[in-house]
């Protein structure tokens, strides 16, 4: 099966337990299908460690595919669950912290 060049995942609202199957099913496809995926989750208002789990999933899977894979766009919640865990340095990706102001 020939791949596609790119995707992007724009995940919303929960990224939690109750959601977890859901999610790594569409994480998985994305990786079966593409060399290249975007995971955005700008549009995440809850997560929790099955949501990190799944993260780290997706980056095991897409390193051991070759494939190249960018988690964009870290919401507060996101970003605070990666810093509980200390595992924001273990993703590799520009984590961007918006100063709230406009």
């Amino acid at each position: 099966m020939d791949k596609t060049n790119a995707s992007k995942l724009c995940p919303q609202g929960e990224m939690t337990i109750y959601k977890a199957a859901e999610l790594k099913s569409s994480l998985l496809s994305a990786l079966d299908q593409c060399r290249t995926v975007e995971i955005d989750l700008s549009q995440i208002s809850e997560m929790d460690t099955a949501g990190l789990q799944l993260l780290i999933l997706a980056k095991r899977e897409a390193q051991a595919k070759n494939i190249d894979l960018n988690i964009v766009g870290h919401s507060p919640a996101v970003i605070d669950v990666m810093d509980l865990c200390n595992m924001t340095a273990y993703f590799g990706d520009q984590v961007v912290i918006s100063s709230g102001t406009n």
